[in-house]
């Protein structure tokens, strides 16, 4: 291979642990000319071949690996059979849904790549450089694993700046449908993959949502952040008295009606709100407006560890708040999907907001990703989603 990384003395510790990432100041020279997304091989200082990455000059992850065996080409039947292996996977799951996650980035091996398969519709964000140089390869493996599949871009997000890459989003095969109803633990839900976030919708909640619902029968519930209201739609399911969903955007709750007419849920029993979770919860308890159940399930608060702090102060504030409104002997749902945020920091976090709440609170189960979502055992990174189960006394 005409492209090298030759890293510092001392610093190959992690790539001999089988962790993916190269980080720039792990290098000590660069040798040949590659281009974003090449293929290139790391050494480690004493000359020791270590594994075959993909370039990201603009990245401080400067290299993520393909591959730990030397033999192994990049080319169109290594994403085949990495996709392969990724389904095969997932077939053994047995989940309760005509969707799941088909590829998790480096925890299934193809590092910046996610995809979800929608009821049969692929769609998939390539993130890093290194996917970026293949996607051609990749889709066309796609399309062999899968030869029926429409497949849509949803690479619109902000991180590709980070490898140096604009955003991109549309269709790359012919045009399918891009409002797709899909089949969750026995609920018919609309993603929309064109407009919704992240790939369209949140897979990685499917077996929390279940949990949820068991702590909502006859009660009345909060579902803060609620998106197009699928927490929602299961403690309906499962017999509350009363929903309230609270989300910034009217568009998602717009669809959260159109998922709840169509699951033949009766308007009376819900209520969509269209206000900024913080406020709301301070205007719920300056009202004195209490509830049974309440679910926080807020996006990212930190893209990177200089939001980290802000971050945590963010977390309290909502889990102080929540317990505050929560009734006695109520249950809160409270969840971070930060990757950076450690599960030992996030309980820490919502200890700490139960004290400024003056409340005594209980763990009942912690909760993680879906199955579907698998880490790497190399790369802890790959966990992001916890959850906690709260009782308050």
């Amino acid at each position: 291979m005409k492209h090298k990384i030759i890293l510092q003395a001392g610093r190959e510790k992690a790539l001999r642990r089988k962790h993916p990432w190269i980080f720039s100041r792990a290098i000590k020279k660069v040798e040949g000319q590659p281009q974003a997304g090449d293929d290139i091989a790391i050494y480690s200082a004493g000359g020791e071949w270590l594994a075959t990455a993909a370039y990201s000059p603009a990245s401080q992850i400067r290299a993520r690996v393909w591959t730990f065996s030397p033999e192994q080409k990049i080319d169109q039947s290594f994403f085949e059979q990495r996709i392969h292996t990724a389904l095969s996977m997932r077939k053994q799951l047995a989940l309760p849904s005509d969707s799941y996650r088909l590829i998790a980035g480096e925890n299934d091996g193809l590092p910046g790549l996610t995809i979800d398969n929608y009821a049969g519709t692929l769609v998939a964000q390539f993130l890093s450089a290194g996917v970026e140089r293949y996607q051609k390869e990749i889709v066309a493996a796609l399309q062999v694993v899968f030869p029926t599949a429409k497949i849509y871009e949803r690479s619109d997000v902000d991180v590709r700046k980070k490898e140096g890459l604009k955003p991109r989003q549309g269709w790359l095969t012919e045009a399918g449908d891009s409002q797709i109803w899909i089949t969750e633990n026995k609920q018919q839900i609309l993603v929309d993959i064109e407009h919704g976030h992240k790939t369209g919708f949140y897979l990685d909640q499917r077996e929390n949502r279940l949990i949820a619902a068991e702590y909502c029968r006859d009660k009345t519930v909060l579902n803060c952040f609620s998106y197009t209201g699928t927490f929602g739609l299961h403690a309906l399911q499962a017999g509350c008295q009363k929903l309230i969903n609270l989300d910034v955007s009217q568009r998602a709750l717009d669809t959260a009606a159109h998922i709840y007419q169509h699951n033949k849920i009766a308007a009376e029993r819900y209520q969509n709100l269209n206000a900024d979770v913080f406020k709301q919860l301070r205007a719920y308890r300056e009202q004195g407006v209490q509830f049974d159940t309440i679910i926080l399930d807020p996006p990212k608060f930190a893209e990177n560890k200089n939001q980290l702090n802000k971050a945590c102060r963010g977390y309290k504030d909502i889990n102080m708040l929540a317990l505050q409104i929560l009734k006695p002997g109520g249950t809160l749902l409270t969840f971070s999907c930060s990757g950076l945020m450690e599960s030992a920091l996030f309980q820490k976090i919502v200890a700490d907001a139960a004290l400024d709440a003056n409340v005594i609170a209980q763990i009942i189960t912690p909760l993680s990703q879906a199955k579907d979502h698998p880490v790497l055992l190399s790369y802890p990174e790959g966990f992001y989603l916890k959850g906690l189960v709260v009782h308050k006394y």
